[in-house]
């Protein structure tokens, strides 16, 4: 009921960025190490400050330590929170986009491009046969689950949004110009289609780890308007032989961000069976003023209603500063639960990953969505 958890990143501490740029650690990376390491009860940090201290080049094995060490601090900080399901907000991955594809034969990086809030990410060209090179989540994924003492939920990028986000020379270069709009569609729905099988794989690989929650990020799945029918194909192709396969309790999350929501429908019901959660965003579009009658940016929650799928609520805007307080936040709640229903079937997270604001106000936003959750409990529940 009321399920809590995160959507996939949190910023890299300063100490933890530093070594990958071959930049020297400061005392203030030091100070900000230990502070964190008190307020999250870390008593296992000496050994971190002994690997900062007095370095200013890092051997790879250094490198592998800070990172154990950064999901060790991101985890913690999710779990102190109060949240159900944890991460360790991409501590191991450059970031979503890059990491997988450096991980899979075929591609050729080209150059950096922006993202959002002056946050930039290294586009490919596939120019081959996509082939996956390595399980890039498993050591990850065997390190998280070391770590945490919360159900875990690991994220994947999903195969929509990284072909859409390549540049295409290898599918499309038998493409004429001027040939019909059916030769162009299949292009894509094979590029899609090899993609889907490396994403599945990947997927394989962590529940067989022992992985039951398994988040696919699709921020681009409403790009192109007239391709939302290869998203729902490849997301089936995707999912599907996995449920069929191993036929357990896995938990399977689509989180789509600032999108129009409105283009997945109905499209999305084909879904059913398949994918249990649907995240969107929800905060970013809402007004911040209390005793609000109408929460504008809610109303796509009306097609959940009659719909077997839980319902991800983002109620926290990751795009400011502006610390959300409880009675707001249960006021979103509150106000979608008049949509949905059933409490089982509405979970609570921020809108998105949260890389753009520092851990001090990603905290505090967390901790305020958790009291907000628990609150409701005890007096609705």
């Amino acid at each position: 009921m009321l399920l809590t958890h995160e959507i996939g990143s949190l910023a890299k501490p300063s100490w933890r960025v530093k070594p990958f740029r071959n930049l020297p650690i400061d005392e203030n990376d030091i100070l900000e190490a230990k502070k964190w390491a008190k307020v999250l009860n870390i008593n296992e940090y000496e050994g971190l400050i002994n690997l900062l201290s007095n370095k200013v080049e890092f051997s790879e094995d250094d490198k592998n330590k800070i990172i154990y060490y950064s999901s060790l601090y991101a985890i913690r900080l999710l779990e102190k929170a109060g949240l159900d399901l944890v991460y360790d907000g991409e501590q191991h991955r450059v970031e979503m986009y890059e990491y997988p594809i450096k991980n899979i034969d075929g591609f050729e990086f080209r150059d950096h491009v922006v993202s959002f809030d002056y946050k930039y990410y290294r586009k490919a060209a596939v120019i081959d046969k996509p082939k996956l090179k390595n399980y890039y989540h498993l050591q990850e994924a065997k390190s998280i689950l070391s770590i945490a003492n919360k159900n875990v939920k690991i994220p994947l990028t999903g195969p929509y949004t990284l072909v859409d986000w390549s540049f295409d020379e290898f599918y499309f270069k038998n493409v004429s110009i001027g040939q019909n709009v059916s030769a162009i569609k299949d292009s894509r729905l094979n590029f899609l289609t090899d993609i889907s099988s490396i994403v599945k794989e990947n997927i394989k690989s962590l529940i067989d780890l022992g992985v039951k929650y398994i988040q696919i990020d699709e921020p681009a799945a409403t790009t192109k308007k007239n391709e939302i029918d290869l998203f729902i194909t490849t997301i089936k192709k995707t999912i599907y032989p996995l449920k069929e396969q191993y036929n357990s309790n896995l938990f399977f999350s689509i989180h789509i961000c600032f999108s129009d929501y409105s283009l997945l429908f109905p499209y999305l019901y084909e879904l059913e069976g398949i994918i249990d959660e649907f995240h969107f965003e929800y905060a970013n579009r809402d007004s911040i003023e209390l005793g609000k009658s109408n929460r504008k940016g809610f109303e796509i929650l009306k097609h959940f209603k009659d719909s077997k799928f839980i319902a991800g609520l983002g109620v926290i805007d990751v795009h400011t500063d502006f610390i959300e307080p409880k009675e707001l936040i249960k006021e979103r709640i509150l106000y979608a639960l008049d949509f949905v229903g059933d409490p089982y079937r509405l979970y609570i997270a921020p809108d998105c990953g949260l890389r753009t604001r520092t851990w001090d106000i990603s905290f505090r936003k967390l901790v305020n969505m958790v009291e907000a959750v628990n609150e409701i409990k005890s007096k609705y529940f």
